[in-house]
């Protein structure tokens, strides 16, 4: 898979639009052919405000490879002001799709990425009053590109595994509530979600999830009453 990878983004009436070319990677220490970005962290905002890919700088040789996952300080300048308290890692094999999830209250925010395989990972606004309400964003993420997205809290979140097994490690801002924990339908076509696979695989609870019209509790934009 190329590392000259895009984000997708959109709603139901604009699908498969506003594609954003993100591939910000330059020459630097090449590792099997595959050449890292020099910069210590290189963010890239997507079409949702908020929601950020982020390259870690990757430092290769023929032994392997080493590179910085989080540095508060660095991820603070780049308006990443989160306090991590709970780490979580999921495993899925090709066809799997988990999502859409969100927590509310005790919203979470979550710092994602694929440490094996390859993962299509989504972010959708569901924050009532959100200019962005409804509306989508997308990328690939792989063991290759070493991206990670970060999804604010107020943004259900989902991903498909495209690779025979994948694995997404990912960092949350709030405990797992079960009390909170919510699904959104993944196909819901008021979304219109471009997922890269028609039938996927998915638990009792996210096939039966509501679609975003349908759902009780829903987080609201900052300012909303």
């Amino acid at each position: 898979m190329s590392l000259a990878t895009i984000t997708r983004s959109g709603s139901a009436a604009s699908r498969g639009s506003n594609l954003e070319a993100n591939s910000n990677w330059e020459p630097a220490i090449g590792c099997q052919g595959k050449l890292y970005h020099p910069r210590a962290l290189n963010v890239i905002e997507t079409s949702l405000p908020g929601v950020l890919v982020i390259e870690p700088r990757v430092y290769a040789d023929e032994r392997g490879f080493f590179m910085e996952t989080y540095h508060s300080a660095r991820f603070q300048a780049h308006s990443i002001d989160a306090v991590f308290v709970q780490d979580n890692h999921s495993r899925s094999i090709r066809g799997v799709l988990r999502g859409l999830h969100y927590q509310e209250p005790n919203g979470q925010g979550k710092l994602v990425r694929c440490t094996r395989g390859v993962l299509y990972d989504v972010a959708v606004d569901i924050r009532i009053g959100s200019p962005q309400f409804g509306k989508w964003t997308a990328i690939d993420l792989t063991e290759e590109n070493k991206r990670m997205l970060w999804v604010p809290a107020g943004f259900a979140h989902g991903f498909c595994a495209v690779s025979d097994i994948a694995d997404l490690v990912y960092k949350c801002t709030a405990l797992y509530d079960a009390e909170s924990d919510r699904s959104l339908l993944w196909n819901d076509p008021d979304l219109g979600i471009a997922w890269p696979l028609a039938k996927p695989m998915l638990s009792a609870k996210d096939a039966a999830a509501p679609r975003l019209k349908e759902a009780k509790v829903l987080p609201r934009f900052q300012g909303m009453p």
